[in-house]
């Protein structure tokens, strides 16, 4: 039989399946996880660690997780739904609430671990880009590689912003800062002023005072939640470094008690046959006395 080249066309790809389900609904970038996932095999089945980070429209999640044959594992996890908890009333997806979200799941993971004392992170950020050293006659602090899924990795984007405050919090995740806000190509220097601004939302105040200026019906849309909580420009710095100081005193999850009690879901019971043919009679009843009414 002589050689036919494959045609590649439509029909073809039609065809064609990728090996993996979720790469073929384009949630999971392979190359990136088998090098987060395959750990060196003289480190004897001890656990690599990721910083996974993800975001919703509502929400942000961030978990340390760990890869068996059997699948992921989570050790640790904290979601920007639990910072009204500690003061942050809203602008829940912002940049300083990833940082926010970061900074409590560091604290979290090193508390479930008994590295919280040993290991404290930066208790006053300042926008420096530093990293977790290991402490003399200790034990050498908890590492976890950042993994982004398939977000963008651009310049200040808010993915950086939860990776610095799980930095700052203690855990030693490997990175520099040429992903952070105010990075400046040519120099290859960071803006440690700005960078602090974003970790404690000045940039957010700034844009209130814009708006408040500019466009007063905007303004009160945009930031109902904070108004509704009596926040205002000048406090939303205050707001975030309050919530950092509550983050490192009690960092451990706490279920939140329901006001309104689940119902019960009702169970129909089956009649027997007098019910049904009493039913049945009833129904019939009406029926007659209607007819005869009319």
């Amino acid at each position: 039989m002589p050689f036919i080249k494959q045609q590649k066309n439509k029909a073809y790809f039609k065809r064609f399946q990728v090996k993996y389900r979720r790469r073929r609904e384009g949630k999971t970038d392979y190359y990136a996880r088998k090098r987060l996932v395959v750990q060196a095999k003289n480190k004897y089945n001890s656990p690599k660690y990721r910083l996974v980070v993800r975001f919703t429209n509502k929400d942000i999640i961030c978990q340390i997780v760990y890869a068996k044959l059997q699948g992921d594992f989570v050790l640790a996890a904290a979601y920007s739904h639990e910072l009204p908890r500690y003061g942050i009333k809203g602008g829940l997806t912002n940049w300083a609430a990833a940082y926010a979200t970061g900074l409590l799941l560091a604290r979290r993971t090193l508390t479930k671990l008994g590295l919280a004392d040993k290991y404290e992170g930066v208790t006053e950020s300042d926008g420096t880009v530093s990293m977790v050293e290991a402490i003399e006659d200790g034990p050498r602090p908890f590492k976890a590689f950042l993994d982004v899924g398939l977000a963008r990795t651009s310049t200040g984007a808010r993915v950086f912003g939860a990776m610095k405050g799980a930095s700052d919090g203690g855990i030693f995740v490997p990175h520099s800062g040429n992903r952070f806000p105010g990075f400046d190509i040519e120099s290859k220097t960071n803006d440690d002023e700005l960078l602090r601004n974003y970790i404690y939302g000045v940039h957010v105040a700034e844009y209130m005072e814009y708006l408040e200026e500019e466009d007063e019906e905007r303004y009160k849309k945009q930031f109902s939640t904070f108004l509704k909580q009596g926040i205002t420009s000048d406090k939303v710095e205050d707001m975030y470094t309050e919530a950092h100081e509550a983050i490192r005193a009690d960092p451990v999850y706490k279920l939140t008690k329901k006001n309104i009690p689940a119902k019960p879901y009702p169970i129909p019971q089956r009649l027997n046959k007098k019910q049904r043919d009493s039913k049945v009679q009833a129904k019939k009843d009406a029926f007659e006395k209607k007819r005869a009414q009319e």
